[in-house]
């Protein structure tokens, strides 16, 4: 019988170059896509991969990250890219990609390298000598992991390798978190900023406990999606804080607890207003106990700078079931949050208020010894997004306030009706008017759809409740596809004040639009300002005092063969 050799002579092995991670032990779960499969996204645009070659790599030379902000710097920098895949289970073959976005096209007319992978550990070295670049080339766009199944999960490393003449910082191991550490509880604890008036969330404890029907609800921007949660239905914060609720109150998860989870990517409480009724309520299906409300670091894109955010605290508050209505604010890599300017709405109203950066933004520079509980790198998934673990850490801090307001003494509801609104309340009778409800609104006198009569189905896409498969924002919209003899969308309303929503895009196929009120210009909407698809929201019109109006959405004649999605209008009336 003969017997397997190696080779006589081994070659020595290639000594390693400098290198610094941009992701270390990441986890990640495919999505399903259309075509079969499953894939996960992770962008690098718009700073995010140098903010990951600090968090993660302990890059510091500026010079160096400086580079990371362009094609052009990224090639003079790097030699090669080592990457390693590793999943549970029988190996299976992953596609990785890093793709560059175009200056002409950005999804489309730029670099994508590639290369298979095992998902079994091994790294797999990808040099990039010999590579075809597009000279369109602009900035580094997106990685992708992708699987030959959906729901496949796999914790992933990428390390750049560097050309020579650069020099790596030392790569630093990071701690596990000790959930039952003295240090984590006292963490916990810090997160509480007011426990606030806590009648309404004893009441939904007790309707729990007795049998009733609870619906607790969740609405913010991406980290409510639960971005960086891998996977993203089970381990995002919003899901294990309402676990935290049901076991708090001896139920069993999605039983007479029901589940609302309504958060959406890039969206501040301006958009948020609009989706309330929609996403959580669903035009009055639903009537929330308890609502946690998630916008402490998308409302930079708020244009009242807080009044939104008062109005929909009060909508909410107000509203026909008196929920519970609690302020979570979360923190972004740098430690930026709008926590200053929104915890007044919660200081008026005696509003529960949870800040996960009191929790853990200072403690990131401590030594486990002095009071460190966990790393930037293990809390944050990016710059923007935590990790499944800061996501645990998020539910912890709302699952304190559940026990503190448990242990409490009840008191009388508090009525708000007489406090004076901190940021204003002049949008808390906004409502969303869209394809579906427009004939029926009683604020829209007439409404004329001109050549807006297409039926977008290029629509933002989120992860609601449990589902992995995406649900789409504002699907009863109005497309102008570039073409049609009158490119204007008429409007008579009588209102008070009048938002139009809209679909923000990246492709170049996408035109702008003019909004005219009374014939005078209001508005000119330019859907290319953020750079990627997802909805938005301006205000086109506000006076004190309701009157009819006349509105009109105008395709600009340098736009006519270019497409245009109107998704809804907001109206106070």
């Amino acid at each position: 019988m003969s017997e397997t050799r190696g080779p006589v002579a081994p070659k020595d092995p290639t000594a390693k170059r400098p290198f610094y991670y941009i992701m270390r032990d990441k986890d990640v779960c495919a999505s399903p896509q259309p075509g079969g499969g499953g894939i996960q996204y992770i962008f690098e645009s718009d700073g995010r991969l140098k903010a990951s070659a600090k968090l993660v790599g302990n890059l510091e030379d500026e010079k160096m990250l400086a580079e990371l902000d362009t094609v052009e710097g990224l090639r003079k920098q790097l030699h090669s890219i080592g990457v390693s895949v590793q999943k549970a289970g029988e190996p299976v073959k992953v596609h990785f990609a890093f793709q560059m976005y175009g200056h002409k096209d950005p999804y489309n007319s730029g670099t994508t390298l590639g290369m298979d992978i095992d998902s079994d550990g091994m790294e797999m070295v990808m040099g990039l000598d010999g590579i075809d670049w597009s000279d369109d080339d602009n900035v580094p766009g997106q990685i992708r992991f992708e699987f030959p199944e959906a729901g496949m999960s796999a914790r992933v490393t990428v390390c750049f390798y560097l050309n020579d003449g650069y020099t790596a910082p030392e790569q630093t191991e990071d701690n596990e978190v000790d959930y039952e550490g003295k240090d984590y509880r006292e963490m916990i604890g810090r997160s509480l900023v007011q426990k606030g008036n806590i009648h309404r969330l004893k009441k939904a404890m007790k309707k729990a406990r007795d049998g009733e029907e609870v619906n607790f609800a969740f609405i913010g921007g991406s980290i409510t999606q639960g971005a960086g949660a891998i996977p993203i239905n089970t381990e995002c914060y919003a899901r294990k804080a309402y676990e935290g609720f049901c076991r708090l109150t001896g139920r069993e998860v999605d039983t007479n607890v029901r589940y609302i989870k309504a958060g959406v990517g890039g969206t501040p409480s301006e958009l948020g207003m609009l989706r309330y009724e929609r996403d959580v309520t669903d035009f009055g299906k639903y009537e929330p106990d308890v609502v946690v409300v998630e916008f402490a670091v998308n409302d930079e894109g708020d244009e009242t700078k807080g009044e939104c955010y008062d109005s929909l605290a009060r909508k909410i508050y107000n509203s026909p079931q008196k929920p519970a209505v609690i302020l979570l604010f979360s923190v972004f890599v740098d430690g930026y949050n709008l926590e200053e300017r929104l915890s007044c709405v919660g200081e008026a109203y005696k509003l529960p208020m949870v800040s996960i950066k009191k929790a853990v933004y200072d403690q990131f520079y401590l030594s486990p010894g002095e009071g460190g509980v966990v790393s930037k790198n293990r809390f944050f998934y990016d710059m923007y997004h935590p990790t499944s673990t800061g996501h645990r850490i998020m539910a912890d801090s709302l699952i304190r306030l559940f026990e503190t307001a448990d242990a409490a003494e009840d008191e009388e509801d508090l009525d708000i009706t007489d406090i004076q609104p901190p940021k204003g309340k002049a949008f808390e009778k906004v409502y969303l008017v869209d394809r579906a409800n427009i004939a029926a609104a009683p604020a829209v006198l007439s409404y004329s759809e001109g050549a807006f009569t297409g039926h977008s189905k290029e629509m933002q896409y989120v992860e609601r409740n449990m589902d992995l498969g995406g649900t789409p924002e504002f699907p009863e919209n109005w497309l102008y596809d570039g073409s049609g003899d009158e490119p204007v969308f008429r409007l008579k309303v009588k209102c008070r004040t009048l938002l139009v929503v809209y679909m923000d895009s990246a492709d170049p196929g996408v035109g702008t639009a003019e909004v005219f009120v009374d014939g005078e210009k209001t508005l000119t909407i330019d859907p290319h300002l953020i750079g990627w698809q997802h909805a938005n929201a301006l205000i086109a019109h506000r006076s004190e005092d309701a009157a009819e109006h006349s509105v009109e959405v105008r395709i600009p004649e340098k736009d006519r063969e270019r497409r245009f999605t109107l998704l809804g209008f907001g109206l106070v009336d």
